[in-house]
């Protein structure tokens, strides 16, 4: 796979097909609350993991909402994401992080109109992709993820980086720059094209 920007490497990765049988928007519940806690269920865990921390408290409790986590109990929580590693850590990160969207925000549709990454990012136990992935997959914004798969593919072809924040610039500029070549295979809409872009990326290293 030979490519000199970021349009190339999507250009080569459109080729194999990896989003097949996967949700249009590549993270499951696109838009929802499940996918902020689903970002930082993530974090230092298998994906496989997640779904079962995910699912558990679904069975419970029908879909994940704001305002039931705001005012869960940290064990009650903790015992039901148990299968997500970590877990009495993420359940009190995820009952504050509950908390302060209500405080300042009011509800959720709310929080995904309003909230920046400055926010997020001044939240305990959020860094640089957990912001990114919940503006990217929970706001609808149009930002790239960058994580260690992305990283570890650069690497692969030579490529590194000083920071998570040059990467991001790197890939989001390539994409930018060929827009007007890209911009009908996704529907004039940036963030389609990120969000299937970063599952491209996954998808294709997990292979």
């Amino acid at each position: 796979m030979e490519f000199s920007n970021s349009y190339e490497l999507l250009m080569e990765l459109r080729k194999k097909e990896l989003l097949k049988n996967k949700p249009r928007r590549w993270w499951p519940n696109f838009g929802t609350f499940e996918v902020v806690v689903g970002a930082i269920l993530t974090q230092n865990t298998k994906w496989e993991n997640v779904e079962k921390a995910l699912t558990q408290w679904k069975m419970q409790n029908g879909e994940w909402r704001l305002e039931d986590i705001a005012c869960c109990e940290p064990s009650y929580l903790a015992e039901l994401i148990k299968p997500a590693g970590f877990y009495n850590q993420k359940s009190k990160r995820l009952i504050t992080l509950s908390r302060n969207i209500l405080r300042d925000f009011g509800d959720f549709e709310s929080f995904k109109e309003n909230v920046d990454r400055e926010w997020l990012l001044s939240q305990k136990g959020i860094g640089f992709e957990t912001a990114d992935s919940i503006l990217c997959y929970a706001c609808g914004r149009e930002t790239m993820v960058m994580d260690a798969y992305t990283k570890r593919l650069m690497k692969k072809h030579g490529y590194e980086f000083e920071s998570y924040d040059e990467m991001k610039e790197w890939f989001e500029r390539g994409v930018e720059e060929n827009w007007d070549k890209l911009a009908n295979f996704y529907e004039n809409d940036l963030n389609l094209c990120y969000s299937r872009y970063h599952g491209k990326i996954v998808e294709f290293m997990k292979k």
